[in-house]
């Protein structure tokens, strides 16, 4: 039947279709009900073949860490050495790939592709939108980074810079904030949002590698590998986050004045206070606790941004921010190439404490993060999900940069240095207290990275929840916040064992046991493309472009032969007219 129709012409075939609309009509508006989702479904029970495994692990590791503290951090420093060393490049290079691979299907056809049914609207209002993926991916560490990072590459010089360059300082900073870490988060986020809403299949991320894998192999032993590796690393990489949120809220107390010298049990205090916190936001779910404390942080943020900006050196930050962005525009290639070999072999030291440590940072945040954005983003298109997640948080990172690195960069210059004992997490309330009313405003930015605590926790609760239940997208809400629960007690049993060591090692292993995820991210592009090729919007733009182009074919054909036919008569009228006259 097919190939009949294939057969016939355009021409006979619009006539079928306008003399059978009705038939027709009736057929797409079925096709158009409300995709069914698997993630929907009420009943879902736990996968304990998931949390079993996962939980083990994660005790394993944990007990190690307190019973053989040494041995965790020396095993943790060779591990990463060793990935740094041997696969450094892999993550440089298909750092940008993934870049690329985000724009060119942002611009492409696929882009109008919905994630969800074709007349879906978006379930989240842009601004909660943007607020909660912002707040999820990054919120702590632009707190803890935001004015460090730009200092420290000021005054120590990047590969192949001499020290005390402005512009590349803030531009490396710039770098690692920006475009490749929103790329990871949006391909990962982009596979499950459309296996998910568009396909209905499981919120898993097992589930993307079907068309790969096949369904057998996702429901299989390989898909529950997957499956166990994101709940792993979404547990020890949430953990190191909130770890570093909780020795920043301690040293922003003591900038404010409140507490002398935090010691072990303001930390326990902090951290116990937060958890209860985003526990009783994790219950509520994501349609109002994640959602309203992500729009009360985007405020915070902005006002916290704002006083640094008019009571700081306002005119040189505003100088500062055209070169930046013109110095990461120029130096973009210089820095997606830099591998150990550059300024004569000297690059790799500062690359694994910096950019390839970012990277696989950023990936190991991936699985988490990604399966978060395709919660919250039902329903856009995956032109607007794509571009939303890659550039809004990229301009948002940039300016932020701008402001608190910019103005601990010129205070550096101005004699005033921040820099302190070179301890990044009290940078920034060094810099909030050269300000006026900088110790009240400290305050505030306690508050914002408690906040800022409980997003990341909350949001990574709810995805481990899902990942628990066979992907249902709404978790049972004390499923969300056992695993949260699980997170904060991680985190908060290597504080008190072990610090700050205790911290770097825990984040070295988690690096090590995600760096698997840089291969799933390259195969998650494979897969998205066999996805999207298959999708019914592509195959009807394509057949779109088949019958107009056959379809203009034979009209031009069509009006040839109308020409032809018009020639004819008139020669045939001039001969007509010949012929009489003869007569006469």
């Amino acid at each position: 039947m097919v190939e009949r129709l294939a057969e016939t012409s355009a021409t006979e075939q619009l006539a079928t279709l306008l003399s059978n609309s009705a038939v027709v009509g009736e057929e797409l508006d079925r096709e158009d009900e409300n995709i069914v989702l698997s993630a929907e479904a009420k009943d879902a029970k736990l996968d304990w073949t998931v949390i079993i495994p996962a939980g083990v692990i994660v005790l394993a590791v944990v007990l190690w860490g307190l019973l053989g503290g040494d041995s965790f951090s020396n095993a943790a420093t060779v591990a990463l050495n060793f990935v740094v060393g041997n696969f450094g490049w892999a993550f440089v290079l298909f750092g940008t790939i993934f870049v690329a691979f985000v724009l060119v299907i942002a611009v492409s056809n696929f882009g109008t592709i919905k994630l969800g049914a074709v007349d879906e609207a978006p379930e989240f209002r842009t601004v909660s939108w943007i607020a909660m993926m912002f707040a999820a991916g990054m919120g702590i560490g632009l707190m803890f980074y935001g004015a460090a990072e730009p200092l420290t590459f000021y005054r120590d010089g990047v590969p192949g810079h001499e020290p005390n360059e402005v512009v590349t300082a803030m531009a490396s900073a710039m770098f690692h904030w920006t475009l490749h870490p929103w790329a990871i988060y949006g391909i990962v986020g982009l596979a499950i949002a459309y296996s998910t809403f568009r396909l209905g299949r499981k919120q898993l991320l097992s589930s993307a590698f079907i068309p790969l894998i096949g369904q057998k192999g996702a429901d299989g032993w390989l898909g529950k590998i997957i499956d166990i590796l994101a709940i792993f690393a979404t547990v020890f990489g949430t953990a190191c986050s909130l770890g570093l949120g909780a020795l920043q809220i301690g040293a922003g107390l003591q900038g404010a004045g409140i507490v002398d010298d935090p010691g072990t049990w303001t930390i326990v205090g902090i951290v116990s206070v937060l958890t209860l916190a985003f526990l009783i936001s994790a219950m509520s779910g994501v349609g109002k606790g994640i959602q309203y404390i992500s729009n009360f942080n985007m405020v915070l943020a902005a006002l916290l941004a704002i006083f640094v900006f008019v009571l700081g050196p306002t005119v040189s930050v505003l100088n500062l921010l055209p070169g930046s962005i013109g110095a990461y525009l120029s130096q973009f290639f210089e820095m997606a190439s830099r591998t150990a070999v550059f300024a004569d072999g000297t690059a790799g030291d500062w690359l694994s404490s910096w950019t390839i440590f970012y990277w696989a940072w950023w990936i190991s945040w991936s699985p988490f993060v990604g399966m978060f954005l395709a919660r919250i983003s039902r329903g856009r298109s995956i032109r607007e999900f794509l571009l939303g997640v890659l550039l809004v948080p990229a301009g948002v990172s940039t300016v932020w940069f701008a402001i608190f690195g910019g103005t601990a960069i010129i205070f550096e210059q101005e004699g005033n240095s921040i820099w302190g004992d070179g301890s990044a997490e009290t940078q920034l309330f060094n810099l909030l207290q050269e300000l006026p009313g900088g110790a009240i405003v400290s305050i505030i930015a306690v508050i914002l990275l408690g906040t800022f605590f409980i997003t990341s926790a909350d949001s990574a609760s709810t995805v481990m929840g899902s990942m628990s239940q066979n992907g249902r997208s709404d978790a049972t809400p004390w499923v969300s916040a056992a695993w949260g629960l699980l997170t904060a007690a991680v985190g908060l049993m290597l504080l008190v064992t072990g610090g700050d060591n205790a911290l770097n090692s825990l984040q070295n292993v988690t690096i090590v046991a995600a760096s698997p995820f840089l291969v799933i991210i390259i195969l998650l592009m494979l897969a998205i493309l066999k996805d999207l090729r298959n999708d019914v919007i592509y195959l009807d733009y394509r057949s779109q472009q088949a019958f107009g182009t056959k379809l203009a074919r034979e009209r031009r054909i069509h009006e040839q032969r109308q020409r032809r036919e018009r020639l004819k008569a008139r020669r045939q009228a001039a001969r007509d007219r010949d012929a009489r006259r003869a007569r006469r």
